[in-house]
């Protein structure tokens, strides 16, 4: 492993409770890759006799979710008063800043499709730069046609949020970054985009090529800044292609809660403790916070 290759990351398995995934970010001393503080890969599952994620509703302060599904669909529901349906392609965009609460669960339509309903996908979490961690929370869904494509032979790119290639998502990002779903054809190849300090690549289906050595699913490699870095496919792939500038700073992470301030981070925990949250208009549930 030399050259363009900085590090390489394993997904950790989670079990969520009917469905597992794999966390990817934070690692240890890996904290981020440009804004990217968390990143976990859901599924693919599949549930049998009705059944389907039920995310109960619960806090985040400091970020902004992202959600981009390879198959099945959520409902989600935020303290917004939004009530929105994601599938495969699309973008939910939940920026949380000073404080939100939002479920998502699948659909009742879903979970009487025969075979059981589907869960593929991934949910990562961008930190906000300090000066804006407190802003007002909102929330964007973009359908998939909206969303920026670039092709090359062999490969298509889906550009999900910032800008790469020339291009720039709808998606409103508060720091310098790229997000893309990456398809390729067996011996195709990709560069990632060069003018970005932070850049990763996870392998979310096949098998990829890079600097000699072969990466799976669960996989997720970072490259070195300043290097031209590139990944080839050895079957056909899926790849996250994801960056950006540096954070602005190390954040702390609790739960669902990020922030460069301890004291706001436990502000956040006695909020949610004694219900001072704003709560889901449709969803009356509620996950209580972690013992501590």
């Amino acid at each position: 492993m030399t050259g363009v290759v900085a590090r390489l990351l394993e997904g950790r398995p989670r079990d969520l409770g009917g469905f597992s995934v794999r966390r990817v970010l934070p690692a240890g001393r890996q904290q981020t890759v440009g804004p990217f503080i968390f990143f976990d890969h859901m599924g693919p599952a599949t549930f049998s006799d009705g059944g389907g994620v039920d995310v109960r509703p619960h806090p985040h302060i400091g970020l902004a979710t992202v959600t981009y599904l390879f198959a099945g669909e959520f409902m989600h529901r935020d303290s917004l008063g939004t009530a929105q349906l994601i599938r495969p392609g699309d973008v939910n965009w939940m920026v949380a800043g000073r404080g939100i609460v939002h479920s998502e669960r699948t659909p009742a339509e879903a979970r009487r499709v025969a075979g059981g309903a589907a869960i593929h996908g991934i949910q990562t979490w961008v930190a906000l730069p300090k000066d804006l961690e407190e802003i007002e929370p909102s929330f964007e869904h973009h359908p998939a046609p909206t969303l920026p494509e670039i092709r090359a032979p062999g490969v298509t790119l889906r550009l999900i949020a910032g800008a790469a290639f020339g291009q720039c998502a709808p998606t409103s990002v508060y720091s310098p970054m790229f997000y893309l779903a990456a398809t390729l054809e067996p011996g195709a190849a990709v560069e990632l985009p060069g003018e970005y300090a932070e850049r990763a690549a996870y392998v979310v289906d096949g098998e990829v090529e890079v600097v000699g050595e072969r990466h799976g699913v669960g996989r997720m490699v970072l490259f070195e800044a300043d290097v031209p870095a590139s990944v080839r496919a050895l079957t056909p792939a899926t790849l996250m292609l994801l960056g950006g500038a540096p954070l602005d700073g190390p954040r702390h992470i609790w739960w669902n809660f990020v922030s460069s301030s301890l004291d706001r981070v436990e502000r956040a925990k006695l909020d949610w403790d004694e219900q001072r949250f704003a709560a889901v208009p449709g969803d009356d549930e509620r996950i209580p916070l972690p013992d501590r």
